[in-house]
C-alpha cells in the first residue's frame, strides 16, 4: 500500500471551519489600513537570494539557518521570501515608486522560514505588513503605532497587548556602541553561551536579545546604547513619546529591544502579549532609513511593521474573541416533488441577484424533506425556504425559521425579498 501523502511539516492546511476567523481578521486589517489611506502592493513569493542577504544581513538567524534556498534551471540562487520588507523595497526601487516620493503601502501573504514548528509559528506562515517611504519625522512613527493600536481595539484584544519601545540611533552611534559592547562581552566571554559567543563579533547587538537568564544577568552591567545617542536621536525619540502620550497609548521603553534583522535604526517597537503562555511578540517593526540606498536606490527614510496572522488568530481563539462569526449560509433552499428542482435553482439565482449580500445555498443530491432540513440545520442557516409541488404551482414559498422563534409562513415569491430584509433588520 502506497504511503499516504501528507502536508510538509510546518506547512498547515487552513480548513473550512478555520477560514471564517482568518477572513474576519483579514477584513479588519484591510478596513483599518484603508481608513489611513494606505495602498496595497503585491510582490512575488520568490526573490533572488542575494536580496535577502544584503537586506536582512548574512549573520542573522534568518539568512544563516532559516531560508528556503534553491537553484533554478538557469543556475540562479532563488529564495522563498522569509519576510516582506526586502521584496517591497526591491519593487519600489525597480518601479520608481519612492524616488523623491512619499509612499504608504501594505501587503499580505505567505512567508517561509525553516524553523522548529510550534503552536502559532509555522514554516509557511502568513504575514501582514505595512511600509512607509519618504517620511523621516516621529509623526509617521507615531501614526504606525496608532494604527496597530486601532487594530487591537477593532479585534477586541487591546487589553492583552503591551507596547515595547526603543531607539537604536544612527548607524554611526550604533557603530561606536558596538565597539564598547564587544569590549564588555570579551570580559565575560567564558560565561556566555555558545550562541552569544558566536554573535559577539558578527552581530553583537543580538546578544542583548538573548533568552538565556545567565547571559541576561551579565548584561545588567553592560554599556547602554542610549549613552551613545546624539541630540538628533534623542529629539526624534522624545518627539515620538510625546505623540504617543497625547494619543493615550501606553508603552514601556525596553533598551534591550533590538529586533532580529540588521536593517533597523532609530525607532523600533514590538507589541507583546502573555495571553499565549510565555510572552510572545504579535507585531514588530521600526525604522530602516538606510535600506533603500543599501539595495541600490536613492537615500530614502522608511519605517514599517509586520505581524504573523497565525499567531494573531491563535490569540483571538485563545481569548475567545471569535464567537460572533457569521455562518457560511443564510438561506437554505429545500425542494421536494416533481418540477421543484428548476424552480428552486431559479429562486436561488433571483435572490443572489436581488440581494448579493445573502449567502444562499440550494440543496443538491436529492433526498427526502427530513434529510434536507437536517442539512440546512448543519449549515447553520438562519432560514430554510421550502418548495413543494403546491408552492411551485401557486408561485409561493414556505419560510421556516431555524435560529429564532418566528412562525413558519407561506408567502408569494414576489414578497420573499421584503420578508428576508425584515429578518436582517431584527
Amino acid at each position: 500500500m502506497a504511503k499516504q501523502i501528507q502536508a510538509i511539516r510546518g506547512m498547515n492546511d487552513c480548513l473550512p471551519d478555520q477560514t471564517p476567523v482568518w477572513q474576519m481578521v483579514e477584513t479588519t486589517l484591510r478596513r483599518v489600513v484603508a481608513s489611513y489611506g494606505y495602498s496595497e502592493i503585491r510582490m512575488p513569493v520568490v526573490e533572488m537570494t542575494h536580496l535577502f542577504q544584503r537586506a536582512i544581513g548574512e549573520v542573522t538567524d534568518v539568512v544563516e539557518k532559516e531560508m528556503y534556498t534553491f537553484n533554478d534551471r538557469n543556475g540562479d540562487s532563488l529564495t522563498l521570501r522569509p519576510e516582506g520588507t526586502a521584496g517591497c523595497v526591491r519593487a519600489c526601487i525597480e518601479h520608481g515608486l519612492v524616488y523623491n516620493q512619499e509612499r504608504r503601502l501594505w501587503y499580505i501573504g505567505p512567508m517561509f522560514r525553516h524553523e522548529r514548528p510550534q503552536k502559532g509559528r509555522y514554516r509557511q506562515f502568513h504575514q501582514f505588513g505595512v511600509e512607509v517611504f519618504g517620511l523621516s519625522g516621529p509623526d509617521i512613527d507615531a501614526e504606525l503605532i496608532m494604527l496597530t493600536a486601532r487594530l487591537w481595539r477593532e479585534l477586541g484584544i487591546e487589553q492583552y497587548a503591551t507596547l515595547q519601545l526603543n531607539t537604536l540611533g544612527s548607524s554611526e552611534e550604533r557603530a561606536a556602541y558596538r565597539d564598547a559592547l564587544v569590549a564588555f562581552l570579551e570580559q565575560h566571554k567564558e560565561s556566555l553561551d555558545e550562541e552569544s559567543q558566536r554573535r559577539m563579533y558578527s552581530n553583537p547587538l543580538r546578544v542583548l536579545d538573548t533568552k538565556n537568564p545567565q547571559v541576561q544577568d551579565i548584561l545588567i552591567n553592560a554599556p547602554k546604547l542610549s549613552d551613545y545617542f546624539g541630540e538628533a536621536t534623542k529629539a526624534h525619540f522624545d518627539g515620538l513619546k510625546v505623540l504617543l502620550d497625547a494619543a493615550g497609548i501606553a508603552y514601556e521603553v525596553n533598551e534591550r529591544l533590538v529586533r532580529g534583522l540588521d536593517y533597523y535604526n532609530y525607532t523600533v517597537f514590538e507589541w507583546v502579549t502573555d495571553s499565549l503562555g510565555a510572552q510572545g511578540t504579535i507585531c514588530g517593526g521600526g525604522r530602516y532609513d538606510g535600506l533603500v540606498e543599501q539595495l541600490g536606490g536613492q537615500a530614502t527614510p522608511a519605517i514599517g511593521f509586520a505581524m504573523g496572522l497565525e499567531r494573531l488568530t491563535l490569540m483571538l481563539e485563545t481569548l475567545e474573541k471569535v464567537n460572533n462569526l457569521p455562518s457560511a449560509v443564510d438561506v437554505y433552499i429545500c425542494m421536494a416533488g416533481e418540477g421543484t428542482l428548476a424552480a428552486g435553482l431559479m429562486l436561488a439565482e433571483k435572490l443572489r441577484s436581488d440581494r448579493p449580500q445573502l449567502r444562499v445555498m440550494t440543496h443538491c443530491g436529492g433526498g427526502n424533506f427530513k434529510k434536507q432540513m437536517k442539512r440546512a440545520d448543519k449549515m447553520q442557516a438562519s432560514v430554510a425556504l421550502i418548495l413543494g409541488e403546491t408552492e411551485v404551482a401557486e408561485q409561493k414559498v414556505t419560510v421556516k425559521f431555524l435560529r429564532d422563534q418566528g412562525e413558519q409562513q407561506t408567502v408569494n415569491t414576489s414578497e420573499l425579498v421584503t420578508l428576508l430584509d425584515k429578518l436582517g433588520e431584527q
